[in-house]
C-alpha cells in the first residue's frame, strides 16, 4: 500500500439487495449495526436519495427497506476494503437465514352462530370470555439515574436471550439489545429517552416497518419500569380470550404466567416480534377486528381455522370442546410418543432424524426424539472467523457424542451463502458459481482442515461425510478421493467414514446408476433442488416455485426407484404433512427435520 493510499484510502461501495420476504427489519438490521462496528471506517447506506450511519440500527430501519428494495453501502477509511467485504457477505447471509412467516392454512369448519374471519398466528381453540387489554401504570420508589437503569435493561436483555437461546425467537431480545444500546447512546435523561423514541418511531409509520414500532415501546417500557414508572397489564383471574390492539413482546411472558386462553390482537402483523413470541407461547392467537365482539359470556376463538365465533349456540361450544380435546390428544401423544419409533399403519418403520446446526440444536434434537442426525450444518462454526482444527474437532465431538447415526455436510457456502474470510471471486451468478463441493478445487486448505477436524472427531464412529453441490461423478471422487489422501497424510483411520452426495442438482438425476458404483449413500436437498429444477432462486423477491409441483415428486422417485444405496430427504418438504404421505409412498424412509418437527411428523407417519 502507498503512502498516499495509507493515509486517502478509497471509498468502497456495494449495491446490497433486500430478498428476505420480511424485508431489513429488525433482527437482520441490529446484527448488520452490530457488525459494521467492528471496523475502523465510516459506513453509510443510501437509498432513494437518503443517506444514514450503517452502524446505527435505529438509522437502517428508518430507510423503510422491504423486500425487492436495494441500498448502496459505503465503507471509507482505514479497513474500507475489508468492511465491504465482510458487510456484503455478512449481509446476504443474513437474507439467507431470515424465515418467512406464511400464512398457516386455515382448516374447514361451520359454526350455527355468526363469525368474523381472522389470520391465524398460532393454532389452538379456546372458548372463554372475552377481556379487552386494560393497563395501569405503578410508580414505586427508583433510586437509579438513568445511566445504571439503562445497563439493568442491557442486561435484562442479555439473560433474556440467554435464557431463550435454544428458542427461534431469541434473537429478538439481542435485537432489542443493540436498538436500546444505540438510541440511549448519548441520552442523559429518562425525558430526553421518550422524546428519542418518539422521533425514531415516527420514521416507521406507514410502512412495511410499521410492526416494529412495538420494539421501540418495548425498550422504553423496559427504561420506565428501571427508574420506578411500571405499566401492568390488568388481568383476570379466570380463563378469558384477549382482546388487544396490540401487545408488546415483553408482555408475552407475563401473559404466559396468567388464565389466559386465547389471543386476538388488531394491529399486528404475523411478523411482528410479538406474533413471533406468542407462536413460540403455544398462546392460540388471531389478527382480526374485533369490534363486533362483545364482554358477556364465552366466545370460540377458532384458531385452526381463522375464526371468532360471537355468541356461539351449544352446539357450537360442544364442536368447539371436541376440536380442543383432539387438539390436545394429537399433542399428547405426540409428544409423549416422540422417543418410540415410528411405524406407518401397515408398521412399516420410518426413521426420523433431525437437521442441526450446532450443540444446542442437536441438544434439542435429542430431547425431541431425534433417532439421528440427518443433516449438521457445519457452517455454523465459520460464521465470523475461521476456526482452527481443534476447535472444529471439539465442536464435532460434542455433538457425536450425542447419536450414533450422523451425517455431517462439509462446508456449503457461495451463492447466497458467504464467509466474511473467505475470498471468493465476483460472479455474474454465484448460484451456478463456486459452491459447496466447489470449494475442494478453490480452497483445499480450507477443506482439508474441517475434513481432518471430522475425521479427528469420529473416533472410530460410523459417521457419513455428505458433499453439497454435486453435479458430476467426477466432481464426487476428486473430493473423496481428496478427503482419503488427507486421511492417509495424517495417518488417521477412517474404516468407519461413508462418503454420499447432497442431491440438489438436477444433473445427478440422470447419474444415478453411475453414482451408485461410488457412493456410500444419497440425501435429498428438497430446497436446493426445487430451486435448480425451475431455476427460481428461494430469495427471489416476486417469483415464487410450488414446492409441491408433480415434477418435484417425480425427481425424487428417480433417485428412489434408481438407488441402490439408502436415501433420505432433509429439505423443509420432509416436515410437511401435506407431503409425508406421498414420500412414504415413493419409497423415502429417513426423513430429517428439524428439532421442533420431530414429534409431529412421527404422528404424521403413523396415520399414513
Amino acid at each position: 500500500m502507498s503512502l498516499f493510499d495509507r493515509f486517502f484510502p478509497k471509498s468502497q461501495s456495494s449495491i446490497l439487495h433486500i430478498t428476505s420476504q420480511n424485508g431489513f427489519h429488525l433482527r437482520p438490521a441490529a446484527r448488520f449495526a452490530a457488525e459494521a462496528k467492528k471496523f475502523n471506517a465510516s459506513i453509510e447506506a443510501e437509498t432513494r436519495g437518503k443517506s444514514v450511519n450503517a452502524k446505527q440500527v435505529n438509522a437502517l430501519l428508518s430507510l423503510n427497506l422491504e423486500r425487492g428494495d436495494h441500498f448502496e453501502l459505503t465503507c471509507k477509511g482505514k479497513d474500507a476494503k475489508e468492511a465491504i467485504e465482510q458487510l456484503e457477505a455478512f449481509f446476504l447471509t443474513l437474507m439467507e437465514d431470515d424465515r418467512e412467516n406464511e400464512s398457516i392454512k386455515k382448516e374447514e369448519t361451520e359454526y350455527e352462530s355468526p363469525v368474523i374471519d381472522a389470520e391465524i398466528i398460532s393454532r389452538g381453540v379456546a372458548i372463554a370470555p372475552a377481556f379487552r387489554y386494560k393497563e395501569e401504570t405503578v410508580k414505586k420508589e427508583c433510586n437509579l439515574n438513568f445511566s445504571e437503569a439503562l445497563a439493568n435493561s442491557l442486561e435484562e436483555l442479555e439473560t433474556l436471550f440467554r435464557t431463550h437461546k435454544e428458542n427461534d425467537d431469541a434473537s429478538i431480545y439481542l435485537a432489542q439489545k443493540e436498538l436500546l444500546s444505540t438510541i440511549a447512546n448519548n441520552v442523559d435523561s429518562l425525558e430526553e429517552f421518550e422524546l428519542t423514541i418518539a422521533e425514531e418511531s415516527a420514521h416507521l409509520v406507514g410502512s412495511k416497518m410499521a410492526a416494529k414500532i412495538t420494539d421501540y415501546k418495548d425498550i422504553l417500557q423496559r427504561m420506565r419500569k428501571q427508574m420506578g414508572m411500571e405499566t401492568e397489564m390488568i388481568l383476570p383471574e379466570t380463563p378469558y380470550v384477549l382482546l388487544a390492539k396490540d401487545l408488546l413482546p415483553s408482555q408475552i411472558e407475563q401473559l404466559k404466567g396468567s388464565k389466559v386462553e386465547g389471543v386476538i390482537l388488531k394491529e399486528t402483523t404475523l411478523t411482528s416480534h410479538t406474533a413471533i413470541l406468542l407462536r413460540g407461547s403455544g398462546i392460540p392467537s388471531l389478527i382480526a377486528d374485533y369490534s363486533p365482539v362483545e364482554e358477556k359470556g364465552e366466545i370460540i376463538m377458532d384458531a385452526n381455522s381463522g375464526l371468532i365465533v360471537m355468541e356461539p349456540t351449544t352446539k357450537d361450544i360442544q364442536k368447539a370442546k371436541e376440536r380442543q380435546k383432539n387438539n390436545q390428544v394429537q399433542k399428547d401423544i405426540a409428544s409423549q410418543k416422540r422417543f418410540e419409533k415410528a411405524l406407518t399403519r401397515t408398521q412399516k418403520q420410518i426413521r426420523v432424524f433431525a437437521n442441526v446446526t450446532d450443540t444446542v440444536s442437536a441438544e434439542a434434537a435429542k430431547e425431541e426424539g431425534a433417532e439421528g442426525i440427518g443433516l449438521l450444518r457445519t457452517e455454523f462454526l465459520f460464521k465470523e472467523k475461521q476456526p482452527t482444527l481443534e476447535e472444529q474437532a471439539d465442536a464435532y465431538r460434542e455433538i457425536f457424542e450425542l447419536f450414533d447415526e450422523i451425517t455431517v455436510r462439509t462446508l456449503d457456502v457461495g451463492g447466497d451463502k458467504k464467509l466474511p474470510y473467505l475470498s471468493l471471486p465476483h460472479e455474474e451468478n454465484p448460484f451456478l458459481g463456486i459452491r459447496g463441493i466447489r470449494l475442494f478445487k478453490t480452497h483445499p486448505q480450507l477443506m482439508e482442515e474441517q475434513l481432518l477436524a471430522i475425521f479427528q472427531a469420529a473416533e472410530g464412529r460410523s459417521v457419513k461425510v455428505m458433499f453439497p453441490m454435486v453435479s458430476s461423478v467426477e466432481e464426487f471422487t476428486e473430493a473423496k478421493t481428496f478427503a482419503l489422501q488427507a486421511a492417509q497424510k495424517h495417518n488417521l483411520d477412517i474404516s468407519t467414514i461413508l462418503f454420499g452426495v447432497m442431491v440438489e442438482v438436477p444433473s445427478v438425476l440422470f447419474l444415478i446408476e453411475e453414482f451408485n458404483k461410488v457412493v456410500d449413500f444419497y440425501s435429498i436437498g428438497s430446497n436446493d433442488l426445487t430451486q435448480y429444477l425451475f431455476a427460481v432462486e428461494r430469495t427471489h423477491p416476486s417469483l415464487k416455485v410450488d414446492e409441491h409441483s408433480p415434477v418435484v415428486y417425480d425427481a425424487i422417485k428417480t433417485v428412489v426407484e434408481q438407488a441402490t444405496r439408502p436415501v433420505s430427504i432433509c429439505g423443509e418438504l420432509a416436515a410437511d404433512p401435506e407431503a409425508i404421505g406421498k414420500l412414504l409412498k415413493i419409497g423415502i424412509e429417513i426423513l430429517s427435520v428439524s428439532p421442533k418437527s420431530i414429534a409431529a411428523t412421527k404422528e404424521e407417519i403413523r396415520h399414513v
